[in-house]
């Protein structure tokens, strides 16, 4: 059956809007607080929430929605739920750093149906409809054709309570930059994912995410010709708290990777 296309629609407005939102902020005084020892939020994020809420209330009332500010289901409910992050890489955007985002997803019944993540520094508005593809400014994307890790770039990123697990978060990060050509950590999972899917990037691993980190960029990668795991290699949920994402290719050597430093840790 298609997707309502009011669903993309309204996606995207919320994306640019939230975009829109935090440029208006870069480079003025913000407050800023703490949720953890290196977890910040912003009055942004929470503008930014409030705006979505309000323009989900009025165009679907009977619609739910989790984000990463102001609450909703952990767990996945019947129907439709838009899974927001106000500004994905709050820690960046903090600091003035150039790499952040606005990420969503509409899953029905915790199927993802539409996902938009735009990255308003580059004007780079990312979407995907599931079975329909996925695009960056109406260009289908498509993943890397690398087959190698020696021949991959990957990316990471670390949890917040990196500072108690550092022999654990690093050792693996050390493990893969032994075999790939470069690993980079950036700060925003959902760019770190919408970069594999536009083949910018080869792959990506995380642990401890939240469902608005990545449930709108894994649809992005699957819908692009990607491969999307949790680290064990099972099917990947949102609510999972892990991801593998790749071209495909190289899948199972990270998997192979992550098992093998598993193992010797």
């Amino acid at each position: 059956m298609p997707a309502n296309p009011l669903f993309l629609t309204t996606a995207i407005e919320a994306v640019v809007r939230a975009g829109d939102l935090q440029m208006a902020h870069v480079g003025r005084h913000m407050q800023v607080d703490k949720k953890g020892t290196i977890d910040l939020v912003t009055e942004v994020d929470i503008a930014v929430e409030r705006m979505f809420r309000d323009l989900i209330a009025r165009r679907f009332p009977d619609h739910q929605v989790l984000a990463e500010e102001l609450g909703g289901s952990a767990t996945v409910p019947p129907g439709p739920c838009w899974v927001f992050d106000p500004i994905d890489g709050t820690t960046n955007f903090a600091h003035g750093l150039p790499i952040f985002c606005a990420s969503l997803a509409l899953e029905i019944d915790g199927v993802p149906e539409v996902a938009a993540v735009y990255d308003p520094n580059r004007r780079e508005l990312f979407t995907a409809e599931r079975g329909r593809g996925a695009f960056l400014n109406g260009t289908p994307l498509r993943v890397s054709s690398a087959e190698r890790l020696v021949d991959a770039m990957l990316v990471t990123g670390f949890p917040y309570d990196v500072h108690a697990r550092v022999d654990e978060i690093v050792g693996l990060f050390a493990a893969f930059v032994g075999q790939a050509r470069a690993v980079r950590r950036l700060g925003s999972a959902a760019i770190d994912l919408c970069w594999v899917a536009a083949g910018r990037m080869d792959g990506f691993w995380e642990t401890d995410l939240k469902a608005w980190d990545i449930a709108g960029g894994a649809l992005i990668v699957s819908e692009a010709g990607g491969r999307v795991t949790a680290l064990e290699g099972t099917p990947f949920t949102s609510r999972g708290g892990d991801v593998v994402a790749s071209n495909g290719r190289i899948h199972d050597l990270m998997l192979e990777v992550i098992r093998g430093f598993r193992t010797k840790n």
